[in-house]
């Protein structure tokens, strides 16, 4: 009577100790945390830099890059005339339709004999050929050469492009003319490089 007793308490323990068993992990589990998917901020550097069309922009997206905007497309008549030029002056900047800001920087390389006394003249003009601003290029090396000789200069200008005006009043044109101090229509030249006035 004892063993059986025994017996049953046994078989008692042993199916508490299974349903223990089988039950106790669905308590115990711990549910995993979600992963964070997403992409942590980055901040860029405050430096900027400047864009062939003239215009200045700042780092940004993931990789902190300088991104430009795209070059606008030159017409094929302009960019022929600037080509046929390049064996004489290139202008580096600004590229042809930049968007120009007082003051204007100015520079490329054209061969010494562009330069009277290492300097030659250079016209900003409006959408309707009227000045707005004249000055000079200099010579940054010996002129009395016939080889590429680099130059800069200024401009300093009040914009005339106001907000109102119909959109091709922004177009504007560099021209970069040979020094002639004889005056002798012979020995004249001149480059010319559209621009776009900022608003």
């Amino acid at each position: 009577m004892v063993s059986n007793k025994i017996l049953y308490v046994v078989i008692g323990l042993a199916v508490v100790l299974g349903i223990v068993a089988t039950v106790m992990p669905r308590f115990t589990h711990v549910a995993e945390a979600p992963t964070a998917t997403t992409t942590p901020e980055v901040f860029c550097t405050a430096d900027a830099t400047q864009c062939p069309d003239g215009s200045y922009v700042g780092r940004t997206g993931p990789k902190c890059e300088f991104v430009c905007p795209e070059s606008p497309v030159v017409p094929a008549d302009i960019q022929a005339g600037i080509d046929a030029k390049a064996n004489i002056i290139t202008i580096q900047h600004p590229k042809p339709l930049a968007v120009v800001t007082s003051p204007l920087m100015v520079s490329g390389k054209a061969r010494g004999n562009w330069f009277f006394e290492a300097s030659a003249p250079v016209v900003l003009t409006d959408w309707d050929g009227r000045i707005v601003a004249e000055g000079t290029i200099h010579a940054d090396g010996e002129w009395m050469t016939t080889e590429f000789v680099p130059f800069s200069g200024q401009l300093i200008f009040i914009n005339p492009y106001k907000d109102g005006d119909q959109n091709t009043m922004k177009r504007g044109t560099l021209i970069f003319k040979k020094d002639n101090p004889s005056g002798l229509p012979e020995n004249a030249d001149a480059l010319e490089i559209p621009v776009v006035f900022s608003k």
